[in-house]
């Protein structure tokens, strides 16, 4: 094929998105951006499983990346409900001013 970009180009972009998510979850505070961030190492792995599956011409990765998408849409569900109900408590997202569960 001529147009086919190399698995490597997706491999590296995989890596740069992983790696911005994953600095995003252990710097940020706020608990909506450590769900983006969260998002974005989702989004990684799954350009990584369709980056093989193309590599390799079958369709076991498809399947993992709808299975990561799946979880990623549940996550981000629950998590959103879990961040609006403590806001609406206390007034806050921040991580720091939520480590305690209790009132």
């Amino acid at each position: 094929m001529a147009n086919s970009v190399d698995i490597k180009y997706y491999l590296i972009l995989a890596a740069v998105l992983f790696c911005l998510g994953m600095f995003g979850v252990l710097v940020r505070r706020n608990a909506l951006v450590v769900f983006m961030c969260v998002e974005l190492m989702l989004n990684a792995a799954n350009l990584t499983f369709l980056a093989f599956a193309k590599q390799h011409g079958n369709v076991t990765g498809h399947v993992s990346a709808f299975f990561v998408i799946a979880v990623a849409a549940a996550e981000a569900s629950i998590g959103l409900a879990i961040v609006i109900a403590v806001f609406r408590s206390r007034g806050t997202v921040n991580i720091e001013d939520i480590r305690t569960m209790k009132h």
